[in-house]
């Protein structure tokens, strides 16, 4: 019977604990070195900002009438690169990252959300700089994700990203796989489509 009281104790502690880190590494900027909305990197003069743990809220973006997001979580910097850069508004800016994604939808069909053309991972169309790429959801993070593509080569994509948590880094690449079919794999399971301006 002790031994039993002294697992179901082990297991409560390990348990408390877990909760607890990945509240603090979600919810609390824990690295000293940053600064929550300091500038980390940029993509044709639009500004990646830090934003600690990665639920970390600023309060709320927007530039004249459009509102951009949450400060600075992933989905703010990717409608203000399409505001900024490319004057573009999405018609329904709000939601999380996977909301931008319509799993509904046919490869090269328009997304009303976003009003940009939609592509599956995989694909028949290569993808370029200036994509959107959308990540589902996962276990600790009902939200997705959301990235611009920074650059292709022949067998290789990097993003550029915000909100990729107190010690992430704001480019990431993955592999891009050319299959059989003639279609491309950007290398990522979690990695569920593209949009791109029509």
């Amino acid at each position: 019977m002790k031994k039993i009281l002294k697992y179901i104790l082990f297991a409560i502690a390990f348990f408390g604990t877990t909760c607890f880190l990945f509240y603090l590494t979600t919810n609390v900027n824990t690295n000293p070195e940053r600064k929550i909305g300091n500038p980390l990197d940029s993509l044709n003069g639009v500004v990646v900002y830090y934003n600690g743990g990665v639920r970390e809220v600023e309060g709320k973006d927007s530039a004249y009438d459009y509102y951009l997001g949450l400060k600075y979580q992933c989905v703010e910097f990717v409608n203000r690169y399409y505001f900024e850069y490319y004057h573009h508004k999405m018609p329904d800016p709000y939601g999380n990252a996977v909301d931008f994604y319509n799993g509904s939808l046919k490869e090269g069909e328009l997304n009303k959300k976003s009003n940009l053309i939609q592509f599956p991972n995989p694909g028949k169309v290569k993808p370029k700089e200036g994509d959107i790429v959308v990540f589902d959801k996962q276990p600790g993070n009902k939200y997705g994700h959301i990235a611009i593509i920074s650059m292709v080569g022949n067998n290789e994509v990097e993003i550029i990203q915000q909100n990729a948590g107190a010690y992430g880094n704001s480019r990431a690449k993955f592999e891009l796989e050319v299959k059989g079919d003639s279609s491309y794999y950007i290398k990522n399971r979690k990695l569920l489509g593209r949009l791109r301006m029509p």
